[in-house]
């Protein structure tokens, strides 16, 4: 199991948080929460990497801040 908290850029609205969700639900994550400019995965790094993740919130249409 791992949690991971990313930062994403460029989200400004519930429209937004809609969008990742959507793309976010598509995965097999254990839980998930998105809020404006962020979201909290826990997923089992066996059924998924967090390169999914971050590709899931790119076709959602923002980026994944690197820090």
């Amino acid at each position: 199991m791992a949690e991971k908290i990313l930062t994403i850029e460029n989200m400004s609205c519930h429209h937004c948080v809609m969008a990742v969700q959507k793309e976010l639900g598509k995965l097999p994550l254990n839980s998930f929460s998105v809020e404006i400019g962020s979201a909290k995965v826990n997923y089992d790094e066996l059924k998924t990497t967090l390169e999914e993740i971050e590709k899931a919130v790119e076709e959602a249409g923002y980026k994944v801040r690197k820090d």
